[in-house]
C-alpha cells in the first residue's frame, strides 16, 4: 500500500531549503475557526507563542508583513514609526491572495511572492520557539524565532498595542 505523500507549502519547502530545524503541526478548522485562540486549543499551546501574520500597507513603502502574538493587536503607529511610513493600514482581505499567495487563515510570513519588509514583535525572543502559519490552513511551523528572522530577513520591533 502507498501512503499518500503530504504536500509541502512554500513554506516548508523554504525552510527545508535551508537547513532549518522545524516542526510541522496540524488542526482541525473551519471557516469559521481561524483565530488564534482556536490553534492554540487544537494544538495546546500557550497562545502568546502563536504568532498570526498580518498583512498592511505603508504610505512610502508599501506592503509590510507584522507577525505578533494570537493575544495581542498590531500597533499601526508604531508599525509606521519602525518601518518609517507616515500612515500604515491594513491590506484590504481581497488583496491578500494575489499580493501573498495566501489566504486569510493560512497566510505565512514565509514564501510570500516577493519578500516584503517583515517586522517580528519583541515578545517572539521570550520563547525558544515560536509557530507561524505554514502557509495552508490547518497547518503551522513551529520554529525557533532567530530561524524565522533569518529566513524572512525580518526585524525584530515593538509592534504591538
Amino acid at each position: 500500500m502507498s501512503k499518500k505523500k503530504k504536500e509541502k507549502t512554500n513554506a516548508i519547502r523554504l525552510i527545508e531549503q535551508r537547513n532549518i530545524s522545524y516542526k510541522e503541526h496540524e488542526y482541525p478548522w473551519t471557516e469559521d475557526q481561524l483565530s488564534a485562540a482556536h490553534v492554540a486549543l487544537e494544538l495546546d499551546q500557550r497562545i502568546e507563542k502563536i504568532f498570526k501574520t498580518l498583512v498592511a500597507v505603508g504610505n512610502k513603502t508599501g506592503i509590510l508583513v507584522a507577525v505578533v502574538p494570537g493575544d495581542e493587536e498590531l500597533d499601526l503607529k508604531k508599525l509606521a514609526k519602525i518601518s518609517q511610513n507616515k500612515k500604515v493600514e491594513m491590506l484590504h482581505l481581497k488583496d491578500l491572495e494575489k499580493t501573498t499567495g495566501y489566504i486569510r487563515g493560512g497566510c505565512s510570513p514565509i514564501g510570500m511572492k516577493k519578500n516584503f519588509p517583515t517586522y517580528i514583535d519583541l515578545s517572539a525572543q521570550d520563547f525558544d520557539t515560536i509557530l507561524v502559519s505554514a502557509g495552508k490552513r490547518g497547518v503551522q511551523i513551529e520554529l525557533a524565532p532567530e530561524d524565522l528572522i533569518s529566513v524572512v530577513a525580518g526585524t525584530m520591533a515593538d509592534i504591538t498595542v
